[in-house]
């Protein structure tokens, strides 16, 4: 379990293996002393277990491996050295909630329709930008303004909503600490709608089945 608020930029500095089975090698921060093998990490939303460990100047470089399903349905199977990617260690009892529960299962892929600046504000930290993406058809009705969703292992609130596209705002901070300083539009990101929203949409749908007499 994760919560959407990355910790760390990672860089893909190695990939192995073919369409069936991935090891990508990723350089991080993190000491080394700390990751287990088996932990999970949430790799710009997909959680990835931990494989292989070994220490490097200023961190660790760590192996996880991406099976069929997730090269498949994630940014997965795009990734190669030099890839930047968001880190999220999981979340441990006792620890701040800042974003929303997210588990790192991705839906799908949301593509950047737009991205502009919010003018008005701007001080000597630069501006706020307003992406606007488009949701795929069956996880479009998961997402609601004012709601949470998570792109590329990052919570984000949802400004607007129309159809199936939506927007989000993200401040400087955010564009400085995160890889959606790298993002234009026709980019692809890893999608997870919000859990509460699809066990709610589930609750909804059994209740519109009619039941026996």
């Amino acid at each position: 379990m994760f919560t959407g608020l990355v910790s760390d930029i990672g860089t893909v500095v190695g990939v192995t293996g073919d369409e069936r089975l991935r090891r990508l090698l990723i350089r991080s921060h993190y000491d080394p002393a700390s990751i287990a093998l088996g932990a999970s990490i949430a790799c710009s939303g997909p959680c990835l277990t931990v494989v292989a460990v070994d220490a490097a100047d200023g961190g660790a470089v760590f192996a996880v491996d991406a099976a069929a399903e997730t090269l498949a349905r994630t940014t997965a199977g795009l990734w190669r050295e030099g890839t930047r990617l968001n880190l999220e260690r999981s979340l441990k009892i006792g620890d701040e909630l800042g974003g929303h529960l997210v588990t790192g299962h991705v839906d799908g892929l949301a593509e950047i329709v737009s991205r502009e600046p919010v003018t008005g504000g701007e001080g000597d930290w630069g501006a706020s930008e307003r992406f606007t993406l488009r949701a795929p058809g069956p996880f479009a009705r998961f997402i609601a303004q004012k709601g949470s969703v998570c792109l590329d292992g990052t919570s984000l609130t949802v400004n607007t909503v129309e159809g199936d596209r939506f927007s989000v705002l993200l401040i400087p901070h955010t564009l400085q600490v995160t890889t959606w300083g790298e993002r234009r539009e026709g980019d692809r990101l890893n999608l997870e709608v919000d859990l509460i929203a699809r066990y709610a949409a589930r609750l909804s749908e059994s209740r519109e089945v009619p039941q026996p007499a």
